[in-house]
């Protein structure tokens, strides 16, 4: 399916839906492959896999040993993707991630700048432990994640396509660390926590990765077939109830007079605009995901929490309460939906 496909016939129902059939079929593929590796951890998949299918970037959060590091490798086997890594840690510096310019002298002793690419210039970039690089490193990756390029000293680079930032965060060790800002937490599409396996998926995995070989996950899908089921996912229709449905759970998550009342005055702030469009989107690639020409308003209430949570702030007197945001969300869909 090319860009070509998608445009001519983005307006015929049937050409969606035959699209839709064929691109299912693959995404299923790629679900059991990385499942395969991913044991016991099915939700997190569908998340990661409805964040790519989004054209976004989703912000992983678990504790150490819970293969973050490994579901990353896995989508970028799987989904024959450039998949490079950087360990942020605190004397990382801005050009450790997006490269820099260098003097280089020729043989006839003519002195030039050439720039030298830096890890970010790959399809898949996995920002480890994010939380651990200072504010002006982690700044460092904004206009990338928005804008699709990078400036470095006033010269502009595009980044490959596709191009997505899966980062990292331990949830519970917070020395040495410093706390996302708000504007980096509102580029990533998803916030997704990843929590312990059950003991069965534990139980398959002891056997899977301590005898002498471990199984190398296969190639699913190729960079472009993704990127075709991006546009498709962007033509995929939705219903006025879904599309109500979102309006109704971002905009009563906001303080203030469009609050609802389960919000009340928890909050210091809300999710803007942006969170309408990533709920929105989220919920078109669930349903392609599942095989569904269209979202539901289910698609809405599964979504909601990992879409919303990282764009909200407790008051003090809510912390204080012990309110947490997702108590919040899953009142709210309650409410709502």
């Amino acid at each position: 399916m090319t860009e070509t496909a998608v445009q001519d016939h983005a307006a015929t129902p049937q050409a969606i839906a035959a699209q839709a059939e064929a691109t299912a079929e693959k995404l299923g593929i790629a679900r059991q492959a990385v499942g395969a590796t991913i044991l016991g951890q099915q939700q997190v998949i569908d998340h990661t896999l409805t964040a790519l299918l989004c054209g976004g970037h989703a912000l992983l959060v678990g504790l150490p040993g819970l293969a973050k590091t490994k579901l990353v490798e896995t989508l970028g086997a799987v989904l024959s993707l450039d998949a490079r890594r950087v360990q942020f840690t605190p004397d990382l510096l801005p050009s450790d991630i997006l490269g820099a310019e260098v003097l280089e002298q020729d043989a006839d002793g003519k002195r030039s700048f050439r720039f030298i690419a830096g890890p970010i210039f790959s399809q898949l970039l996995m920002a480890d432990e994010i939380n651990r690089a200072s504010p002006r490193t982690q700044s460092a990756l904004l206009q990338a994640m928005q804008e699709q390029h990078v400036t470095v000293t006033g010269s502009r680079h595009e980044l490959p396509e596709p191009f997505h930032v899966l980062a990292t965060q331990n949830p519970i060790e917070q020395e040495g660390t410093y706390p996302l800002p708000e504007a980096q937490l509102d580029r990533f599409l998803l916030e997704i926590e990843i929590g312990f396996p059950d003991r069965d998926a534990e139980r398959e995995m002891l056997k899977l990765t301590t005898g002498q070989r471990e199984e190398k996950p296969a190639p699913v899908l190729t960079a472009q077939e993704l990127i075709d089921a991006q546009r498709l996912v962007r033509a995929m229709p939705v219903g006025e109830s879904v599309a109500e449905a979102i309006l109704d759970l971002v905009r009563g998550a906001r303080p203030g007079p469009d609050a609802h009342p389960v919000i009340g005055d928890h909050l210091d702030w809300g999710p803007g605009p942006r969170a309408s469009q990533a709920l929105m989107l989220a919920c078109r690639a669930r349903a392609l995901l599942n095989g569904r020409l269209a979202p539901s308003s289910d698609d809405v209430a599964a979504l909601a929490e990992p879409v919303l949570r990282h764009r909200m702030a407790l008051t003090y007197a809510a912390r204080a309460e012990g309110v947490t945001r997702r108590e919040l969300v899953a009142k709210l869909v309650e409410a709502v939906l």
